[in-house]
């Protein structure tokens, strides 16, 4: 399986259904209580974008898309509106917006991530697929420049500098972007009757590990 490096039309995922999705294993005792075990380190999301279709032309979008892609063949990026930037969806961008590291004087590259809090428990998620001129990074609270102080890799989300951070200098960055994924079927079934009296097709999606 390849992965193209192509959005989803963020006008059609708009409108989609979807999220993260966990594999907790339970095993209830003979006490009555349970003992609960996560199989993943990192969720998995998955999203219907047959629900954003409104119009006969979308339907023939995404099935060029699909056909384009070899059906669940190759990977590619999607914008989930709900949860695409390094801060909350009202606000804009800032370098300060996620801590990715601290310096140590001798390391130059820092994978993006996005960190998930709520009370005492958190959980970090590593961000592969920043949207391209989005990137925002700063060293100790000063805002760096691309291309001159750092380079972003838009294939893996690692942030490479062009001197390494002095000790113990908070590395910060702000960012958009897109979550991998591929269809997860081989199959889209349209039926134009059906879909003018309101019937949608599934068109399901689901995020890949890159």
């Amino acid at each position: 399986m390849a992965f193209h490096d192509i959005r989803f039309p963020a006008t059609l995922s708009r409108g989609s259904v979807g999220g993260p999705e966990r594999r907790t294993e339970i095993v209830t005792l003979t006490n009555g209580f349970e003992e609960r075990n996560s199989a993943w380190a990192h969720s998995r999301r998955r999203y219907d974008a047959g629900v954003g279709l409104r119009s006969l032309d979308d339907v023939a979008t995404v099935i060029a898309f699909f056909e384009a892609r070899g059906g669940q063949l190759h990977a590619f990026r999607w914008k989930d509106w709900a949860d695409h930037k390094s801060c909350v969806p009202s606000r804009a961008v800032s370098a300060a917006d996620q801590v990715i590291g601290r310096g140590d004087g001798q390391r130059v590259s820092f994978p993006l991530s996005k960190l998930y809090a709520s009370g005492p428990a958190s959980y970090r998620r590593p961000i592969v697929k920043p949207v391209e001129g989005t990137v925002r990074v700063a060293l100790g609270g000063v805002v760096k420049i691309e291309t001159i102080d750092f380079d972003v890799d838009l294939s893996t989300g690692i942030v490479t500098f062009a001197d390494a951070p002095v000790t113990d200098a908070p590395v910060t960055a702000g960012f958009e972007f897109d979550v991998p994924v591929r269809f997860d079927t081989d199959r889209i079934a349209v039926s134009v009757s059906s879909f003018q009296a309101g019937d949608v097709p599934q068109v399901p999606v689901v995020e890949v590990r890159l």
